[in-house]
């Protein structure tokens, strides 16, 4: 078994697990492989073992590897991204996680109309109101929610966070659960075109806990490819 393997074997014990503590079915939690600084062959054998979702974080990056990966993964773009970046994402991923301002929402229908297409998207929350982290604000989510939800070639699917760092997963908890309980207050509100499906939240440190709070999507990099040079 290569070393690539075994870590998503464990990975996939360790979520099942975190599930039955939380009595929710496996199959609601999507494992997204952040494979960003890694090279192709690495998303390759990750591939072989079974992983489909790969997060890139940098767009030059996404691009080298779409062309170089061999097999048909589903792309996330997970990273900061800039107005300017958009268009060579175009058509390429399946999913936006990180959209926290009008402006590059705005770039995103523009570039999805000229395909003629519907680009998901997460927005990003700064739940730790961070000055270091991107993110809306808590009192910006509802306002451009609703500006974003009337932007024909968008979809709402969720939120996505990065909590602020802790050693121990628990100090991390109320920021996870504080997603959960916004993107609830946003589904209340029935906006049209606007789901709150997806959580994208939990890495390798704190995974378990983000699953036990809502999680459906977890971005794990160093768990399954190992430490970043």
């Amino acid at each position: 078994m290569t070393p690539i393997r075994d870590n998503l074997d464990r990975i996939h014990s360790r979520i099942a697990d975190a599930c039955a503590k939380s009595g929710r079915n496996p199959a609601d939690v999507r494992l997204v492989a952040v494979s960003k600084v890694k090279p192709a062959p690495m998303i390759d054998e990750a591939f072989a073992a079974g992983q489909q979702l790969f997060g890139e974080s940098y767009v030059q990056e996404l691009r080298d590897k779409e062309t170089s990966v061999h097999g048909p993964v589903e792309w996330h773009f997970v990273g900061a991204l800039q107005s300017n970046k958009v268009k060579y994402l175009s058509g390429k991923v399946a999913l936006i996680h990180s959209v926290d301002r009008f402006s590059l929402a705005k770039e995103i229908n523009r570039q999805w109309q000229k395909i003629d297409a519907v680009a998901p998207i997460l927005l990003q929350v700064n739940v730790g109101d961070e000055n270091s982290k991107a993110g809306c604000t808590i009192a910006e989510l509802p306002t451009l929610t609703r500006k974003i939800a009337a932007l024909p070639h968008l979809s709402i699917h969720g939120l996505m966070c990065l909590p602020p760092y802790c050693d121990d997963p628990e100090q991390v908890r109320p920021f996870f659960r504080l997603l959960r309980e916004l993107a609830t207050r946003i589904e209340d509100e029935q906006i049209p075109g606007v789901s709150m499906k997806e959580l994208s939240m939990g890495m390798s440190g704190d995974f378990e806990v983000a699953i036990e709070e809502g999680a459906t999507l977890v971005r794990i990099g160093t768990a399954i490819f190992g430490e970043r040079d």
